[in-house]
């Protein structure tokens, strides 16, 4: 009788040497909370989140909710609600380093912030991330700097203004960098001084529920990079970019906006022009 009671006090102690030493381990488990960044966004406007990485998942907490990634980027994401004053819902996102973000939105008519660039870092970094390029920045500049050299490949793309010209004379692609050539005239006695020359591509007809009507492409390398052009010269730009088709519903728009002035340029290429692109030896 006696060994069964020592035996049976041995199981207890047993018993509970076990249970503190589970507690102990368990109190050692290192964890954290991810607080949740408050958003509110709009029916009306769309909201951008720059990740300093590519984006590989978005998990939506509700189907009000319209999130994608900016076409032809990896870390832009677009927001907007689907419906007017939904109910307060989330939005998780996974990026390419790793790093989980957490979100609880809210709906608002008068958003004060749409564009929200997560990084910690101060360092200037481009605001979209492209895919990937074969070709170095020394192999990109090398190729652009033979493409005043060849023959013109485009002709009709060109658009005038009070003494101004900008056309597209040239497509030509290289690996899986585009590199476009914009001849630019000043044929008056006034210099020119060029505010900003960008590229978006853009929806023919304006959707009323879209959140990927524009999308800014970056430059990889700009050729001849010059903000004026003199009076009665020419000059001849090559911009690097990389490589995009584009929708029979979208164009790409190349815009020139003059500083302080009213000589703007705009050209309209279609898919069915980049396509012609000439390849680069």
């Amino acid at each position: 009788m006696k060994k069964i009671r020592v035996a049976m006090v041995t199981g207890m102690l047993l018993v509970l040497l076990n249970v503190q030493a589970f507690a102990q381990s368990s109190s050692k488990t290192n964890s954290s909370v991810i607080e949740p960044y408050r958003l509110s966004i709009t029916f009306y406007k769309t909201t951008n989140l720059i990740f300093p990485y590519a984006i590989k998942s978005v998990d939506r907490g509700s189907k009000d909710i319209l999130a994608q990634k900016a076409e032809g980027v990896e870390n832009v994401l677009q927001l907007k609600a689907g419906k007017k004053d939904f109910v307060q819902t989330n939005l998780t996102v996974i990026t390419a380093d790793g790093k989980l973000y957490s979100y609880i939105l809210n709906y608002t008519d008068t958003p004060t912030v749409l564009n929200i660039r997560f990084d910690n870092t101060t360092a200037p970094k481009p605001e979209a991330f492209f895919s990937n390029v074969s070709l170095n920045k020394a192999e990109i500049k090398a190729n652009a700097d033979t493409i005043p050299t060849l023959e013109e490949t485009i002709r009709g793309s060109k658009d005038k203004s009070y003494g101004m010209s900008l056309q597209l004379s040239g497509l030509y692609i290289k690996g899986d960098v585009l590199f476009l050539r914009l001849t630019l005239q000043n044929r008056t006695n006034i210099n020119y001084d060029i505010d900003q020359l960008r590229f978006y591509i853009r929806d023919q007809k304006e959707a009323k529920r879209t959140a990927s009507q524009e999308l800014e492409i970056k430059p990889l390398y700009v050729r001849g990079n010059s903000s004026v052009i003199a009076g009665q010269t020419e000059k001849i730009f090559v911009y690097a970019v990389p490589k995009f088709t584009i929708p029979d519903k979208k164009y790409l728009a190349i815009e020139l906006m003059e500083k302080n002035g009213g000589r703007h340029l705009k050209l309209k290429v279609h898919n069915k022009t980049i396509v012609q692109a000439k390849s680069v030896q």
